[in-house]
This record gives C-alpha cells, structure tokens and sequence, in this order.
C-alpha cells in the first residue's frame, strides 16, 4: 500500500524500530493483525449466524494450507496442499475520536473470493487473490458498543492455480482513519519526466476526496525531503475542492539530484499535507526515488543513461514452512543473499506480491518487473498427478477475468506505480502457451519449445483473440501510468508473430527461446526483445552477454516454491538458486561467478563420468563434499570470477588455470581423491582476491545454532532466523547428515515452521521435529514482545547439544 503511502513509511520503520506502529496516533493508519479468530470450513447461513462454530484465535497474516498435511489426494501444481473455506472474525471497540471521521479497513491479500461483513453489513467480494483492496467502516460502526468483522475466504477450488498460493488472509490488515477531506488510496502519482545529474524535473499529482456535502477550501503542500531532512523542493496551492474528488498537479525542479539506481538506492520522503482553516487534516508520506530508464531496441536498457544488463531472477510469494503467510524479515534474508549473487532484477511472478517486498526492492536496489496475471479469458492446465501427467484441472482466475481484470490491473498500477524500482509492468504470463488454451496453424511448423500436445488443435480458441485481450490490458495500464513500458512473458512467440500479438506491447519478452532473438532481431526491426524466463544453461546468460540489443535474463527461479510439482511424493519445485530455506545450491555460486562484481571462488566435485549443462533445465551438480570412496578419480570444478584459481590438495598445488581459457570459463581439475583439505584460490593480476575450502569431515557429532537476530525490542513481535547445522568434532559440516532435530523454545516465542530444503518430504511444518537435508536446517522463531531471555535448544539423538539465547527489552 505505499503508493499513497498511508503506510508503507511506517511499515519499514516497524523493522527499524520495533513498536513504531503500535505508537501512532489512530489518525494514521495502524496493523489491524492481532487476535482475530479463524474457523476451518464453511458456516451454514448467513454472517450473522456464523457464532456458534468452533474458533481459534490466531495473529495475521494467517495461511491455513501450510498447516495441512500434504496429501495426494490433493494437486500437484499446489504443493498437493488442500484449499478449502475459512473464516475469520476480529471484534473491537471503536474509538470516540473516530466519530465524524471515514475509517477504512485495508486488505493486501486474501487467498480467495473474500467477502466481508461490518457487524453484519456486507461491504464486498474481491476474487482474485493477489490484489489489494479496502472498504469503508465508518457508516455501520458501533461506538456503543463492541464491533465485529467477519472475513470468509473461499478456496474450494484447490487446483486452481499452476503454484502453490496458500489460503486466507496471508498478509497484512490495516485500519485507516481519514478526515472527510482527504486524500484517498493510492492517490498520489509522483513521476520524474527529466532526469540528469545535474537537475530532475518532478511531476505530482495529487487526487483529493471530499466526503462532506459542500466546498471546501484546502491548501495541500507538496515537500520533497532528503535522507538528512532537508526540504530539496517545496510546492504549494490554494484549491476549492467540491463533493466528490479533485486532482491537483504539480510540478517542480531539483538541482544535483541524488539518483537511484541499483547500487546507491537513494530516496526521498515525498510528503503530501492537506490544511483547512489553518489545521492539517491529512499527511500522506511515501518514499520515491529519482531515476530514468529507457529501453532500446537496438541498445537494450539503461538506468539513468548507463546501459545496465538486468541479470534476474523469477520469484514466488511462499517462503516453504510459512506458505505465503510471510514475515517481511524472511524477505530481508533472501534478497541480501540474491543480490551478493549479482541479482540486480526481480519477476514478481506472476501476480502482485506482498506490499513490504516493493519497499524492500526500492531500498535494496531491485529493478521490478509487476506481473498480473498468469491466465486471462480461459484456464490454463494445472496439473493434479504431476506435470504433463493425466487429467488437468481447469479452475482458476479465468472464471472472474472478465469482470475484474480490467479493475484488478488498475489496482495493482495505483498500488505501486510510485516505486523507483518498478520498470516495467506485466500484463500476463505465458497466455500464448501453445494449444494451453490457444492454438493456431503455424504450430504445425517451426521449432517450438513449449506446446502441449502436438501441432495445430483446430478444437481450441484462436490465437487471435490474444491480441484483442492484450490490447485491452495495455489501454487499462496506461490509462493510470504512461511512465513505464507495457511487456507481457510469451512462452508461443511463433505463433504470436502470426495474430500481432507482440506489437500490442511496448517491450517484448521471450520465455526460453533465446535462439529467437537474431532471427526476430532483424525480422521485427522495431521490436524490443529481452527474456523474461529464461533457464539455467550457460548459453542461455550468453545471449544476453553477447547480444547488444538483449537487455535482461530472468532465470526461473530466484527460490524454490511450493508446488508445479512433479509426481507424488515430490511436493515444491527445485529449479531456484536457493532452497526453500534460503540455503545455497551450487546454481548460485555458478551465476554469482558470472554475474557478481565482488571477487569470489567455490569448488565443488562430482566423479568425472558425470555430465553437465544439459539444456534448458541444466543445473550443476557439483557439491562442496570432499567425502568419496578410496581411489575415486574426481572432477574439481571451480566456479569463479577472479582471473586465476589455483587447487590445492592438503598444501599441494595441483596447478593454476586461467578462467577466461577455461570451458565454459569453468577451471577444473581431475584430481585422485585423498581425504583431507581442499582449497581453491582465486587471483586478479597475480594478487590473492579470495578462497574456499573444503573438508574432509569425520561423523556427525555437533550442532551449530546461529541466529540472524538475537536481539528484540518490547511490545513487538519479532523474528529470529536460525539457521542449523550438523558438524564433525572439528567443525567441519557433514553434507550427508540427515539426523532428526528438535527445536524446543523456552520463553516468550513461538516456533513458526522448520525448513529443511527438502522438495518431498512430508514432514508436518508446524512440528518441532525435521530432519536436516545436507546436515542443514532453518528454524523460524518468532517472538512476542514481552521481555526477557528466550532459550533455544537445538538437539538430536548423539549429537551435542546447541543453545541459541534471544532477548527482548
């Protein structure tokens, strides 16, 4: 909800400041999170009747899906996770400085067909579940009594949706206090039409609402403010503001602007201030940054006039054991790791994600593509048995797109259109999959990497009508934001040639069909390509790295997720950089050496027998294991960005190899296993950059425990990431460990879930109990805010015991 800011400031500093929320006047929006009781299933009649059902009282955001077992009665495409009805209820007292005041109750998600009542007055229904959306209370508040909202979340359909997407009210509820002049959601549009180093041109519009039944006279103030809190520019008007709304536009300069970009993400406060008869009556705060971008068809993109290679990754919402009920510290975590890899961009795939993830991106220095949609007019297959395995489900988005899509796209502009890092938005994911549901004649010909079935299917929709929805979707973006391009991920970029599908778009991208770009390059001369998924192969970062007019790589995935699964047992998709814990794979060490700045090296080994970079779906396979059987013959690869790596094997050099002379600029060894230590050295001009060792370990006998956080302020919940590893009697980590762990809390905490990695195990994520996967585990601990020492003890049969202590004061 930043984008008119109410409280995305605040938001943020609840990280920084702990119980920053909590402190607000209720004149300013404030977390509406806290005791609100659920019912698993649906209640016969109406709201009003539903007080006799069994309840648990429980904190949003909620997911009620995470806390189901897995079962294979359910799908694959959703984690084999069950959907189901909920309710939710929250009962308070309104506040007597509220009276004569509009009072709004703001929802960033709720996962799906939400409807809400106000001690019995219906306000609304929203389908999709990725939108964020608000309804007034103030006309049915009680102030004599106690009131009550009741929330029912519809998820019957639990195929609906070719990922894992979790069920309920999974991210944060707001109360919003206005004056009956204000300025409403998402009503400030800030944009930069010039931007140099030498001065930016500011333009803000501002959309004033005024509830009561005459004129009113406001002056609104317009302050542009630097992180030392120095107004850099100052506008102000004297406006009549009749019933109803009124925009006002303004227009400014500032001289030596600090610009954003991805690696000094710089920002300023932009604070909008209405007055009446000398009173302010409304302050909206929101960050903005100041920056350009331009994409070339021939050049490719460029941030603030320097060509910039958007090296990205696709994400989901879930974060494994906490489905997409989220907390924004978990984000934190995994972005700081995907940008030391070199990530620069991130697909918010392929829906509007969470509210706090664009704060993050702005603040962390992310370029964003906003995706809406991942079906339009007609269901795509999601897969229930496994992927391309018997009959698919049908059910999805598509039953409410016509309806919504145009509103629901309108929202998610407004919501975050004032985000520096945003560049572009999404109007759909791979609509145009061949014959999934759209079909045409020139699939009987031509190289298509993506199709379902074989050939044109004459019983399928034609492609054409591809092109009349796209048309619609993109007058719908503009018609809120002409400041950024309108792109779409093509997956059937053959057969959209054919119906003019891709001239609909500002930009064009290509999902796993890099081979493309020279032939379409020189075929549709005025065409912007850049791909939108692309998949791990080397050669796949070499048609971005060699191609001038190629401006982005989004690799699919960031993460592993939940669901687009393959058969039973497997139950999330592996294909991320990272595990579901936010762990490591040697993936990651592999792009970090193509794409990172920071000089690094890593090794890994695998037998010598063994193949890589198989194709689309190529990932590496090396291990930091230095454990095999007597006389192996193994291959040492080493993934690195320095000039020069050096082997050594217990002291002994085993030769050093150039990086650029190398295969695939992958120096490697084929070296006669001895146990011991393995280390790698990486050299720029002959210097030492940087090294890496492994180890030869003996069998498990600790545990290490590390948390992220360990300190907490009072009143505030907080999260502590605690990150779990099995050791030898030297330390040294055993890769092959799968002991049991148990996590026991003693104080004010709770654990949230336990990640292993694991993309099949069935485990239940609420228990205390996991086994590790490669001797790692991650635990979730939240605390509550209510002071004093919280003792962690990690523990499993045979292993020394580990204690992390946390505290809140």
């Amino acid at each position: 909800m930043k984008k008119t800011s109410y409280h995305y400031f605040y938001l943020f500093l609840s990280l920084l400041f702990p119980g920053f929320l909590q402190a607000q006047n209720l004149a300013k929006p404030v977390l509406f999170n806290q005791a609100w009781s659920f019912h698993k299933g649906d209640i016969t009649g109406t709201a009003k009747e539903s007080d006799n059902a069994q309840w648990q009282t429980v904190d949003l955001p909620h997911d009620w899906s995470i806390q189901q077992p897995f079962s294979n009665e359910w799908a694959s495409a959703t984690g084999y996770l069950p959907g189901g009805i909920g309710w939710y209820k929250k009962t308070f007292t309104a506040d007597a400085t509220w009276q004569g005041k509009q009072v709004f109750i703001y929802f960033d998600g709720v996962y799906k067909n939400s409807e809400v009542w106000i001690n019995g007055h219906y306000l609304g229904k929203r389908p999709n579940g990725f939108i964020a959306f608000q309804y007034e209370l103030s006309p049915y508040l009680n102030y004599k009594g106690k009131n009550t909202i009741k929330v029912k979340a519809d998820h019957s359909d639990f195929a609906d949706s070719r990922w894992y997407t979790g069920s309920g009210i999974y991210r944060n509820v707001y109360l919003v206090n206005k004056n009956p002049v204000h300025v409403g959601l998402w009503d400030v549009a800030f944009s930069t039409p010039k931007v140099s180093p030498q001065k930016a041109e500011v333009n803000v519009k501002v959309n004033i609402t005024n509830s009561t039944k005459s004129t009113a006279a406001i002056g609104v103030k317009v302050n542009l403010i630097d992180n030392a809190g120095k107004i850099v520019a100052a506008l102000q008007k004297q406006i009549s503001v009749k019933p109803g709304s009124k925009q006002v536009e303004f227009e400014g300069q500032i001289n030596s602007p600090r610009l954003w970009d991805v690696e000094n993400p710089s920002l300023y406060k932009l604070r909008v201030q209405l007055t009446r008869n000398g009173r302010q009556i409304d302050v909206v705060d929101q960050h903005i940054g100041i920056r350009s971008i331009e994409f070339n068809k021939d050049k490719g993109f460029f941030l603030n006039g320097k060509s910039t290679k958007l090296k990205g990754v696709c994400i989901h919402d879930d974060a494994g054991a906490l489905g997409v009920a989220v907390p924004q510290e978990v984000w934190v975590r995994r972005l700081k790791i995907l940008k030391e890899a070199g990530v620069n961009s991130l697909r918010l795939s392929h829906n509007p994600h969470a509210d706090y993830l664009y704060d993050l991106s702005d603040r962390m220095g992310f370029l964003v593509m906003d995706e809406a949609f991942d079906e339009w007019e007609l269901g795509k297959n999601k897969w229930v048995k496994g992927w391309n395995v018997g009959t698919p489900s049908k059910d999805g988005y598509h039953k409410d797109f016509k309806e919504w899509a145009d509103r629901d796209v309108n929202d998610m502009v407004m919501r975050t259109r004032n985000h520096p890092s945003i560049i572009m938005w999404s109007i759909g994911n791979e609509i145009d999959y061949p014959n999934d549901p759209y079909t045409h004649e020139i699939l009987n010909t031509g190289k298509n990497p993506q199709m379902y079935g074989k050939g044109y299917l004459p019983d399928h929709p034609a492609a054409s009508q591809l092109t009349v929805i796209a048309r619609q979707l993109v007058k719908a973006v503009k018609a809120v934001d002409k400041t950024r391009p309108v792109t779409a991920a093509l997956a059937g970029v053959v057969m959209s040639n054919e119906v003019g599908f891709p001239e609909e778009l500002d930009i064009v991208g290509y999902n796993y069909q890099e081979y493309r770009y020279p032939e379409d390059h020189k075929k549709y001369p005025n065409r912007i390509i850049y791909g939108s998924e692309n998949g791990m192969a080397t050669q796949a970062w070499a048609a971005v790295d060699s191609n001038e007019y190629i401006s982005a790589q989004y690799l699919w995935t960031g993460i592993d997720y939940l669901g687009e699964a393959g058969k039973w047992p497997q139950r999330s998709n592996g294909a991320g950089l990272l595990d579901l814990a936010g762990f490591k794979k040697p993936d990651y060490f592999y792009r970090q050496s193509i794409w990172a700045n920071k000089p690094m090296v890593y090794i890994g080994a695998r037998e010598v027998k063994k193949a890589e970079d198989r194709g689309i779906w190529s990932h590496k396979s090396v291990q930091p294991v230095w454990n095999w059987p007597a006389n192996s013959k193994m291959r040492v690869d080493c993934f690195t960005n320095c000039q020069e790596a050096e082997l050594f094997l217990n002291g002994k050099s085993l030769g050093k190899l150039s990086r650029s002379a190398a295969k695939g600029k992958i120096p490697s060894w084929e070296v006669d296993y001895e146990p011991g230590e393995l280390t790698v050295k990486g050299y720029n001009n002959g210097i030492q950059a940087d090294s890496y060792t492994i180890k030869t370990n003996t069998e498990a006998s600790n545990i290490k425990a590390s948390a992220d956080t360990t300190m907490f302020a009072k009143n505030t919940k907080g999260l502590s990431q605690v990150e779990i590893q099995i050791t030898d009697k030297n330390g040294n980590p055993v890769f092959d460990a799968e002991n049991v762990v148990t996590v026991s809390v003693n104080g004010a905490a709770k654990l949230l879930g336990l990640e292993s990695g694991s993309t099949s195990s069935h485990e239940g994520y609420q228990s205390p109990v996991r086994a590790a996967v490669h001797g790692r585990l991650l635990a979730y601990l939240q605390t509550s805010g209510k002071p004093g020492k919280i003792t962690v003890q990690v523990s499993s049969p045979g292993l020394k015991t580990s204690t992390v202590v946390l505290t809140v004061k």
